[in-house]
C-alpha cells in the first residue's frame, strides 16, 4: 500500500490542502488591503487640510501629519499600517482623535446582530419559498413574480417603505437606533433586518426554485417516480439531497455579502454600526477607519468563500476526489 492511500498519505494530503488555503487566504488580503490603501491615498482631498480648515498654517500641517505617521513614503505608510493590522492595530482616527480599535470597538457586535439576523431571515424565507416555488408547481410563477420584485427593490427604498408602514403608520417598530440589551436589539432590528433581507432572500428563492426544477428534471427522479414511490420521499431523497450543496454554497455567499449591505440599512435606521460609520468616514476623510472597516469586511468575505470551500470539499466526493487527484 501506498502512503499516497494510506494514513499518512491522507494527513499529508489534509496538510497541503491547509497550506495552499491559508496560503491563497492571506495572499487575497495582502492584495486588495495593498490596492485598498493606494486607492484611497489616491482619493481627492487631504484629511488633514479637512481637519485643520481652509488656512492652516505650514507648522501645523506638518505637525499633524508626523503626528499620523503621513509625513512617509506611501509604501513606508502601507508597511507600517499592515504590520499594526496584523497585531490588531490600525492607527489613529484623525477625527475621534482615539485608537482605531477602540472607535470600532462598540460598534462591531452592532453590525454582527443585524448581519446574523438578516442571513437568519435571508435562509428561513429564501430557501422556504425556493422551496416552495420549486416543489409546487402550480406555484412556480407566482413564486418567480415575487422574487422578481423582491430582486428589484434596492435596500433603501424598503427601508423607507418599512419604516412608513410598520413604524410610522402601524407604529409596530422604533424607527431609530439599535435598542439595548437582547430583546431590545431584536425589537429594534427587526425592520433593518427585514430591508438588508428582502433582495438576498427573494436571490435565494430564484436559485432554489431553478436548482429544484433542474434536479426534478433529472434520469434517476423520473425512475424514481416510475418506480411508485411517493412523491415527498423522491423530493427529499433525490431532488433536495442533490439540489443541498449548490443552495447551501450561494446562501453562504449571499449571507456573507449582506455585509455590505449594512452601510445602507444603518444610514436610513440611525442604526450606529459599522455601516454608518464607514459613510461618516469616508465623509470626513478619516481614512484610518475606512482602511480598517474595509478590511474587516474583507477579511470575512474571504474566510467565508474558505469555510464554503472546505465545506464543499466534506460534503461531495467529486470535489474531494478532484482535489485528492490533483
Amino acid at each position: 500500500m501506498t502512503a499516497r492511500s494510506g494514513i499518512p498519505g491522507t494527513v499529508v494530503l489534509v496538510a497541503s490542502a491547509t497550506v495552499r488555503w491559508l496560503g491563497g487566504m492571506l495572499l487575497t488580503v495582502l492584495i486588495a488591503s495593498f490596492v485598498l490603501f493606494m486607492a484611497l491615498a489616491a482619493a481627492p482631498g487631504d484629511p488633514v487640510m479637512a481637519l485643520l480648515g481652509s488656512h492652516p498654517t505650514p507648522g501645523a500641517v506638518a505637525a499633524l501629519r508626523a503626528k499620523f505617521g503621513m509625513d512617509h513614503p506611501l509604501i513606508v505608510q502601507y508597511w507600517h499600517w499592515l504590520t499594526g493590522a496584523a497585531q490588531g492595530h490600525f492607527g489613529t482616527s484623525i477625527v475621534y482623535r482615539a485608537d482605531v480599535s477602540s472607535v470600532l470597538a462598540g460598534r462591531i457586535s452592532t453590525t454582527l446582530f443585524l448581519v446574523v439576523y438578516a442571513a437568519i431571515i435571508v435562509v428561513i424565507a429564501g430557501v422556504g419559498l425556493g422551496m416552495l416555488g420549486g416543489g409546487v408547481r402550480r406555484l412556480g410563477s407566482a413564486v418567480a413574480a415575487v422574487s422578481a420584485v423582491g430582486v428589484a427593490i434596492p435596500a433603501f427604498v424598503a427601508s423607507m417603505v418599512l419604516v412608513q408602514i410598520f413604524s410610522l403608520q402601524l407604529g409596530w417598530f422604533p424607527t431609530l437606533g439599535a435598542g439595548s440589551g437582547f430583546l431590545g436589539h431584536l425589537w429594534h432590528m427587526t425592520l433593518p433586518a427585514v430591508a438588508l433581507a428582502i433582495g438576498a432572500a427573494a436571490y435565494i428563492a430564484q436559485i432554489t426554485r431553478a436548482t429544484i426544477f433542474e434536479e426534478s428534471a433529472r434520469d434517476h427522479v423520473e425512475a424514481a417516480r416510475g418506480r411508485g414511490l411517493e412523491a415527498m420521499y423522491v423530493f427529499r431523497r433525490h431532488v433536495m439531497r442533490n439540489a443541498l450543496l449548490p443552495i447551501m454554497t450561494v446562501s453562504a455567499l449571499t449571507a456573507a455579502g449582506l455585509i455590505a449591505g449594512t452601510v445602507v440599512v444603518e444610514y436610513a435606521f440611525g442604526i450606529g454600526g459599522l455601516g454608518s460609520l464607514l459613510v461618516s468616514s469616508v465623509a470626513s476623510k478619516d481614512y484610518a477607519v475606512v482602511e480598517a472597516i474595509t478590511l474587516i469586511l474583507l477579511v470575512v468575505f474571504v474566510l467565508t468563500l474558505a469555510i464554503i470551500d472546505l465545506l464543499q470539499s466534506a460534503l461531495d466526493p467529486r470535489a474531494r476526489a478532484g482535489k485528492q487527484e490533483a
